[in-house]
């Protein structure tokens, strides 16, 4: 016999969930990730009393309340709420896009004044299409246009955008924006959901409760001993790429990948907000992160005598990189589909995860995707 049920390949949540729901059922678990740490993405790092997101920004939010209940079982989460600003060029506004949005924008001050200037430049936009005989956006620039008009489009989502992807947005599909939200309310919160946070005391306190009672070892590459590692279990829970897990013989799949530039301060407040985008294409990074916002609110700020930001800059995903983003075009998306026809032919290996399925996840939806892959064994 085996010595383990099952071999979970990766530590980071949809990993430690599955091992903590069979953990709980009787079955004997191994966790082994590559990192020398547990926790996939989530990790954070302890710097001047402030939890450093080494892996960008991680805010929960759901409106499962089962999911949320599951979380807040291993920590409490604290009452954060994300209102991210965007700067360009030097001005500040409030995202989502909102009356307060509208009214750094055009100084209008009620939600007919605001839907007036949209739909009057949305129509310009179409009106110019129409001339071309363009009926349908043929790539994200027209379709953002069409969405949201001129100046939205040109302050706040073409360079972030281009940044993000590495391309022109007339380069890029339409499908990529499917829509932006446009709210006429002054509500800076930028998730919809009911439930939202971060946990109190970092993500390692999630992960340890997840992984607790469960033998896991980190700084281990399945792929160094494979053979080795698929023989200790008699079923493998695997959350790396899926290509990699099938050699690449069909080819790589394509990622963006995320650069960190992190610094420590001897300030306690640099920019007031956890969250702030630079959406002008020409400041090099997206976004700058300032950690302790995240737990520290209000005057509370002002406790820590240090802060800790981290510059992030969207670059192409290579060969020994961390995969971050999946490029969901119609070239990788059909070459997806291969590695998931091989994967369906799998018996004794269930895959999950950004990684493993190919998808964007947000942190909700991928430990409900482990908690439905456990419950449909």
């Amino acid at each position: 016999m085996k010595p383990f049920d099952y071999l979970i390949v990766g530590s980071g949540l949809f990993g430690a969930t599955f091992a903590h729901l069979a953990h709980k059922a009787g079955k004997k678990c191994m966790v082994i990730d590559r990192r020398r740490h547990a926790g996939g993405n989530v990790f954070c790092e302890s710097r001047e009393g402030i939890n450093v997101h080494k892996y960008g920004a991680h805010i929960f939010h759901t409106s499962d309340k089962k999911i949320w209940d599951f979380v807040n079982s291993f920590v409490e989460f604290n009452r954060y709420t994300n209102s991210p600003v965007a700067n360009y060029k030097g001005r500040l506004y409030n995202l989502p896009f909102n009356m307060n949005t509208f009214w750094q924008m055009w100084g209008t001050v009620t939600p007919e004044q605001a839907m007036a200037k949209i739909e009057s430049q949305r129509q310009t936009v179409k009106a110019r299409m129409a001339a071309q005989g363009v009926l349908e956006p043929r790539n994200l620039e027209e379709q953002a246009l069409m969405l949201v008009g001129t100046d939205i489009y040109e302050a706040l989502v073409k360079g972030y955008t281009e940044k993000q992807w590495g391309r022109a947005c007339s380069e890029l599909p339409a499908f990529i924006i499917k829509r932006l939200p446009v709210r006429f309310v002054f509500d800076n919160n930028y998730f919809n959901d009911k439930y939202q946070g971060v946990p109190a005391g970092g993500y390692n306190r999630l992960i340890d409760g997840l992984l607790e009672g469960i033998e896991v070892r980190t700084g281990v590459d399945f792929f160094g001993d494979r053979g080795y590692w698929s023989g200790v279990a008699d079923r493998i829970v695997f959350t790396g790429k899926i290509d990699e897990f099938y050699d690449c013989r069909f080819g790589k799949l394509e990622y963006r990948t995320v650069r960190f530039e992190e610094e420590l301060l001897d300030m306690p407040n640099y920019q007031g907000n956890a969250v702030v985008n630079y959406t002008d294409r020409e400041v090099p990074y997206t976004r700058i992160i300032e950690h302790k916002h995240f737990e520290n609110f209000g005057q509370d700020v002002y406790r820590l005598s240090k802060t800790v930001i981290s510059r992030e800059y969207s670059v192409e995903w290579q060969d020994g990189m961390e995969p971050y983003y999946p490029v969901n075009d119609r070239k990788n998306s059909d070459l997806y589909a291969k590695y998931k026809a091989l994967a369906d032919k799998e018996e004794n290996v269930i895959f999950g995860g950004r990684l493993a399925e190919y998808k964007y996840y947000d942190m909700a939806p991928v430990i409900g995707a482990a908690m439905e892959k456990f419950s449909c064994i």
